[in-house]
């Protein structure tokens, strides 16, 4: 099946490296300058050969497309789109007019980007769907050996999202070749799973003199839970259960969607399966500046839309604002400004988005 992969980064690569291991003609596409050039322009002028390090043994293979072509998206079944959250509006753009009948877009992740398919190709007879966070966790080796992917961790079961839900039977059909081990749920459910809106957030906030002393030598998941900072992250946790509620869902919370993705073995506790997780060796190190992913996206794309739906459901989340508010002052922004609110998506996408998954 031929699948187009856009965004060469961590996710992107691995996933790219994986599919192709898995017989999949995938194209890989850089959709910007801004970083990974040097490793895309090995993989370039390497044939698309790479290799995925995994437990100790490289498997190596090729990547049939390496390209910044964005049009080549038109040629495929399933694209993926493995680009951080905050310039998915300006990419969902720009792909409209290659975009064709019957394809399958995968956001990885979501965070209800599925309203800006609404908002700027409602004219396209496709399948949008949401996951939660990357399959595959792993890091381009930049520094010593170009070609390289490290995998720290693959994810066992992977809650995805569907729109619109009466193309679940087929689109189930088609990513059964991935072999990902999908577990299908409603798509704002898996906006809100998303784990770094949690995880990321709390922990990057509240290790910032951390982060600025060391310069990102520390380990942010296996420093920074204290009992303290625990409560913070369960605190957030709620309110989100609880905009999940208002809006009819199932309140899980983020340590048990965290053992649902994690392990196989539902006997074991979910908070003990989360700091098992934290305290991996192969957890990368950071993160290494304030002004990163783990606040410029997950705060100003989790938890200003996180606020928002609080907002319009009339549900509180002091904590959110709060840490919206502590954000935006650590990094001199209005990350609200410049976030994902439901102003921007759509309330009446939003609304379709329920109603249709």
């Amino acid at each position: 099946m031929k699948v187009a992969i856009l965004g060469a980064g961590n996710a992107g690569c691995a996933i790219a490296a994986d599919l192709s291991l898995k017989g999949q003609e995938v194209t890989l596409i850089k959709t910007s300058n801004s970083i990974h050039d040097k490793y895309f322009k090995h993989l370039q002028e390497n044939n698309g050969n790479i290799r995925l390090l995994e437990n100790g043994a490289p498997k190596e293979t090729k990547i049939e497309m390496v390209t910044k072509d964005i049009q080549k998206v038109s040629e495929a079944k399933v694209i993926i789109i493995c680009v951080q959250t905050k310039y998915h509006e300006n990419l969902i753009k720009r792909l409209h007019s290659h975009l064709k009948d019957g394809q399958i877009i995968m956001v990885n992740p979501g965070y209800l980007s599925t309203a800006y398919f609404l908002k700027h190709s409602f004219d396209k007879d496709i399948v949008v769907v949401e996951t939660t966070s990357s399959f595959i966790d792993a890091r381009l080796d930049e520094e010593h050996e170009l070609g390289l992917v490290k995998v720290g961790f693959r994810n066992v079961r992977n809650m995805v999202g569907v729109y619109p839900i009466s193309k679940l039977p087929e689109t189930k059909r088609i990513l059964a070749a991935f072999d990902y081990n999908f577990h299908y749920m409603s798509t704002v459910e898996i906006a809100l799973h998303n784990p770094n809106m949690i995880v990321h957030t709390v922990g990057a906030i509240m290790s910032i003199p951390r982060i600025e002393n060391t310069r990102g030598e520390y380990y942010m998941y296996s420093e920074v839970w204290t009992p303290s900072v625990w409560n913070i992250l369960e605190k957030l946790d709620l309110e989100k259960m609880n905009v999940l509620e208002t809006l009819k869902y199932e309140p899980i919370s983020y340590v048990e969607a965290c053992k649902f993705r994690n392990t196989l073995d539902d006997t074991r506790d979910a908070k003990e399966i989360f700091f098992w997780y934290a305290n991996m060796p192969t957890r990368a190190k950071g993160p290494k500046k304030v002004d990163s992913r783990y606040i410029s996206e997950d705060v100003a794309e989790g938890l200003v839309l996180l606020e928002t739906l609080g907002t319009y459901l009339e549900v509180k989340t002091p904590v959110c604002t709060s840490l919206i508010e502590i954000a935006s002052a650590a990094i001199g922004r209005d990350l609200r400004a410049e976030g994902r609110t439901i102003q921007r998506l759509g309330m009446n996408n939003i609304k379709m988005i329920i109603e249709h998954t």
